[in-house]
């Protein structure tokens, strides 16, 4: 008799032990929430002013300055400054292979644009600003090929709204006190802890956004999407990114245009 009580006793204990661990892992997941996006739809293509169109379609003479010059594949690319003595507005790029120019002359140029051939897939990528401003860096990423006379065309376009909504769909987070948890679905990506102090604490509705930081980086052999998420606080207009470490995403374009995002890392402070 004894027995049977100790071992309903201990029954007890584990269905009762079982139920807090499952209570526990309820509650953390509960506690993750997907990070809202800056980016309301998807934003203007480039598009340069008539007067600009109508003075590099005229030009008798480029200002230009270097972008890229890969010299072992006889690929460059040059940002059009100026047409004659006229300012381009920060619009015009100039695509060379071997002897065969081609301008695009709506492409953007402001902001260190940068580009990288692919030798193996014979395919130009360009990534530029797409929208700028006092804490803003969006990029947005241009897949461009060759024709077999050399003449450039562009492919296929990444855009910065498709991105974000990707990462939206697996960027999560939770907070503690000052503590900012971010996670890839369930998987730990990074802490960071807020130090600001002078805008009222976490905005209770919204606290954390991403895609007015989202910028390609083209160094390597792939395509990397770097990011940093902001945060909003309950006083200010404007997201601060203090304190908030920076991801990065591989990024793979498909024949239909599509993307697809690779593991969600944090970069090294």
């Amino acid at each position: 008799m004894k027995l049977t009580k100790l071992w309903m006793s201990a029954a007890v204990l584990i269905v009762c032990g079982t139920s807090v661990l499952f209570m526990g892992c309820k509650g953390q997941s509960a506690d993750m929430r997907p990070v809202a996006g800056t980016i309301e739809e998807p934003l203007p293509a480039d598009s340069a002013p008539a007067k600009v169109l109508a003075a590099i379609d005229g030009a008798a003479r480029f200002h230009q300055h270097e972008i890229l010059n890969d010299t072992m594949n006889n690929v460059c690319v040059w940002s059009v400054d100026e047409v004659d003595t006229a300012s381009t507005e920060g619009f015009g790029v100039v695509v060379q292979k071997g002897a065969v120019s081609t301008t695009f002359a709506n492409l953007k140029h402001t902001r260190q644009p940068m580009a990288r051939y692919d030798k193996d897939a014979d395919l130009l990528w360009f990534a530029n600003s797409a929208l700028e401003g006092t804490g803003v860096e969006v990029e947005r990423l241009y897949q461009i090929r060759f024709q077999e006379d050399d003449k450039a065309f562009i492919a296929a376009v990444v855009e910065p709204y498709e991105v974000q909504n990707a990462l939206m769909e697996r960027l999560k987070y939770s907070i503690d006190g000052e503590t900012v948890s971010f996670y890839d679905g369930k998987q730990s990506l990074a802490t960071a802890t807020n130090t600001v102090t002078d805008m009222g604490g976490f905005d209770d509705d919204q606290p954390v956004w991403i895609g007015e930081q989202i910028r390609f980086d083209l160094s390597g052999e792939g395509i990397i999407v770097k990011f940093v998420p902001g945060i909003k606080f309950v006083t200010g207009l404007v997201l601060t990114y203090d304190d908030m470490p920076t991801f990065s995403v591989p990024v793979t374009l498909a024949a239909d245009g599509s993307i697809s995002l690779g593991s969600i890392t944090k970069d090294a402070e």
